[in-house]
């Protein structure tokens, strides 16, 4: 996969973390896709010049600080408010994403956010070409997989 996909999806991740969290997000080393403990999914669906999907994993701690930052509620279990919250960073994030592909004249649009709550369990959508990062933080940490393809 180019980087010229993968940057712009990591500059939207830092921007919206530290504009929404006051957040710093370093990356760790990318990698192959692999399971985990993550509980928390939300799949964006990519179309247009660059097409795939982005795949954020947060595991449940990480998931409940977020939503608690953003709310300034204490929370204590992943209800619906948690997982449309988490929904909703997603999708700016893959807004902010579509946007910079577009600066790179990559031009594509993002299709709602698919919500999955699920204990270490990896979709099979992914090719071997999809890339896993790793993202570290204060309040927990994250991964994203990205499995982005250029369809012009």
């Amino acid at each position: 996969m180019r980087a010229e996909y993968v940057n712009p999806v990591f500059k939207a991740v830092t921007d919206v973390f530290k504009a929404m969290l006051d957040i710093e997000v370093s990356r760790g080393a990318t990698g192959a896709v692999a399971g985990g403990n993550q509980e928390v999914d939300i799949r964006i669906n990519v179309k247009g010049d660059v097409a795939g999907s982005i795949l954020f994993q947060f595991p449940q701690d990480t998931t409940l600080n977020i939503v608690q930052i953003m709310s300034g509620m204490e929370l204590k279990e992943l209800d619906s408010f948690v997982t449309s919250a988490m929904g909703e960073i997603s999708n700016i994030i893959s807004g902010n994403a579509a946007s910079y592909l577009s600066q790179l004249n990559y031009h594509c649009d993002i299709m709602p956010p698919q919500i999955a709550v699920a204990d270490g369990v990896v979709s099979s959508h992914f090719s071997p070409e999809t890339l896993s990062i790793p993202l570290h933080t204060n309040i927990g940490d994250m991964n994203i997989c990205i499995s982005l393809d250029e369809m012009k």
